[in-house]
C-alpha cells in the first residue's frame, strides 16, 4: 500500500512526550487524532517533524463500520491532522463506534455479512475520498462476536481491500486478543489476510482476567503476542511496528527494552 519504511516507533501521548523525543531508535510515531489541533500542534509533535519524524494521525472516533456515512467533520479534522503533520497516511479501525446518535464508547466489531461490507466499502471510499493520504484500517479487539457472521474478520478484511484499495494496520495485540476470547487462530488471520496491502503493524500489553484478554495498553507485550508479530513478520517484511502504551507509563529505561524486545521478534520472524 504505502512504500515508505516507517521502521519502529512508539505511539505520542502527551504524558511522555518528552520521553518519546529522547527515546533512541524511534523512527516514528503515531499521534490520536481526536487529541490534536492541527492550527495548534504541540511543541513535541514540530519537534520530531523537525528532525524527519513521520508522524501518523490515528482516529477513534470515524466510525466507518456504521451503518451512517462517515461524519464529514469527522473527515476534515483527519485531512488537517494529515496535512499538518505532512503524514505519509492516515489510519483509523474497521469498527463501530456511534448509531442513531449514541456513542458507544469503544471500538465495536462489525457484523461480518455481505450487507455489512456493502456498507462499510461504501463509507471507506467517502472516506477515501476526502483525506488528501492513503488511509489504513486496523482490525479491532473483541470480547464477542456477531451470531449472523458470514466471514471471518480476516476474509471481511480481504474483501474490503480488494475492493476499495484501502490499506491494513494489522494489530498482532489484537489478534491474540481474538484468539483468547473468540478462538479464533492468529496465524490462521495471518495467513488469510492481504498482506501486501500492509501499511504498518500494532503491538501492545494487556492483561488476562477470568478468561478474557483486555487489550489495555498499558503493560509489557506478551511473548504470546510477540510470537504472534514474529509469524507476521516471517510471511512479509512490515514497513513498520509500533508500540501503543496509553496509561501506567513505565521509566524511560524499561520503554527502550519494550522497543528491543519488538525489535528481536521481528528479527525472528
Amino acid at each position: 500500500m504505502v512504500g515508505e519504511r516507517l521502521g519502529v516507533g512508539i505511539g505520542w501521548r502527551p504524558e511522555i512526550d518528552l520521553t518519546v523525543e529522547r527515546l533512541p531508535g524511534v523512527d516514528f510515531v503515531e499521534v490520536i487524532a481526536e487529541n490534536i489541533r492541527p492550527g495548534r500542534l504541540p511543541e513535541s509533535l514540530r519537534v520530531l517533524r523537525s528532525r524527519g519524524v513521520p508522524v501518523i494521525p490515528h482516529g477513534v472516533g470515524l466510525g466507518v463500520g456504521g451503518a451512517e456515512p462517515p461524519d464529514p467533520a469527522r473527515l476534515a479534522h483527519l485531512a488537517a491532522c494529515a496535512e499538518a503533520l505532512g503524514a505519509p497516511l492516515v489510519s483509523e479501525h474497521l469498527a463501530f463506534v456511534r448509531a442513531g446518535g449514541l456513542e458507544a464508547g469503544h471500538l465495536l466489531p462489525v457484523p461480518r455479512t455481505r450487507r455489512a461490507l456493502a456498507v462499510v466499502t461504501e463509507n471507506v471510499r467517502r472516506a477515501q475520498d476526502a483525506l488528501p493520504v492513503p488511509l489504513a484500517l486496523e482490525n479491532v479487539a473483541a470480547i464477542f462476536g456477531w451470531p449472523e457472521d458470514e466471514m471471518t474478520e480476516a476474509e471481511f478484511l480481504g474483501e474490503l481491500v480488494a475492493a476499495t484499495g484501502v490499506g491494513l494496520l494489522v494489530d498482532v495485540a489484537n489478534l491474540y486478543t481474538n484468539q483468547v476470547n473468540l478462538g479464533l487462530p492468529a496465524v490462521g488471520a495471518l495467513d488469510a489476510l492481504p498482506l501486501s496491502e500492509l501499511a504498518y503493524v500494532h503491538v501492545a500489553g494487556g492483561h488476562e482476567h477470568g478468561g478474557v484478554w483486555h487489550d489495555t495498553h498499558t503493560a509489557h507485550v506478551s511473548d504470546e503476542i510477540l510470537a504472534v508479530l514474529s509469524e507476521l513478520c516471517a510471511r512479509v517484511d512490515p514497513p513498520g511496528v509500533l508500540l501503543e502504551w496509553d496509561a501506567d507509563y513505565p521509566s524511560d529505561a524499561a520503554l527502550e527494552a519494550e522497543l528491543g524486545r519488538i525489535r528481536e521478534a521481528m528479527a525472528r520472524g
